[in-house]
């Protein structure tokens, strides 16, 4: 009779009454994951009917509402305002950041060019016509020794507002002939349009279109420019007599 050891005997008594095969031993690890798997549907369900059960007693939840911003007469959304907020501050940073930046730098002036003939030719010119004006004359004439005068002319004139008062004297004479005048406010005027820069060069532009300005507005007053028709104007104020012996505006030769 062969010694069989006693371990290999309870071995096989162990094992007699498996008839699938492997071991007795039970897995803990896999039970308890199927007992997870078993119960997770109903977890869930129990978990819908716990957030059903609290939607039935406290109710809908309330949504986040947008805010807005009342200006009184209008009403925009808060994310509106932010958004135009925005646009403009980028505009102003785009466009006008720059324009102001280029305006404070500071501008490079020309010097003015040496004074020549012209220019003196010029002045004089200018000049020609603030000793020749009639009527009340500014405090900063040019001309010193002159002073007012013709104060009453066309006092007695028919359809002319304020008289005849002011203009410019033809030559040396206490004459003044209006188309003449017009003729030559137009040609300074021109003069003015076409070389303003050299105007400008020698300092003498302003005072070009306060000349101008003199003449014309004393233009104005030799009719009625707010009648319908125009059938009346006065071209001259003083004058003399052909032949006549007497002194008149036009053979007086001395200061008005």
């Amino acid at each position: 009779m062969m010694n069989i050891p006693l371990k290999l005997i309870k071995k096989q008594a162990m094992h007699s009454a498996n008839h699938w095969g492997g071991s007795f031993e039970i897995n803990t690890d896999s039970v308890a994951a199927a007992t997870d798997d078993e119960r997770s549907p109903h977890m869930d369900m129990d978990r819908q009917l716990n957030e059903t059960q609290q939607s039935w007693l406290l109710g809908p939840q309330p949504k986040k509402k947008k805010k807005y911003v009342d200006f009184g007469c209008i009403v925009c959304s808060y994310k509106a305002l932010q958004w135009t907020i925005s646009a403009i501050l980028i505009a102003f940073l785009v466009i006008g950041l720059p324009i102001i930046v280029s305006k404070s730098l500071p501008n490079k002036k020309d010097h003015p060019p040496p004074p020549d003939d012209y220019s003196k030719a010029v002045r004089t010119a200018l000049l020609f016509f603030d000793a020749q004006k009639s009527g009340r004359l500014p405090k900063d004439n040019n001309v010193s020794w002159r002073g007012d005068s013709g104060l009453r002319d066309g006092h007695s004139g028919v359809n002319v507002k304020g008289g005849l008062v002011g203009g410019y004297y033809d030559a040396g004479d206490n004459s003044k002939f209006h188309f003449p005048m017009a003729f030559s406010m137009t040609m300074l005027s021109w003069s003015v349009i076409e070389y303003n820069k050299k105007y400008k060069a020698i300092d003498e532009y302003d005072h070009a279109k306060e000349l101008i300005k003199w003449g014309t507005d004393y233009l104005l007053l030799t009719f009625n420019s707010s009648a319908t028709t125009i059938d009346q104007i006065y071209s001259q104020v003083g004058g003399s007599q052909s032949g006549s012996t007497t002194d008149d505006d036009h053979t007086c030769w001395q200061r008005p």
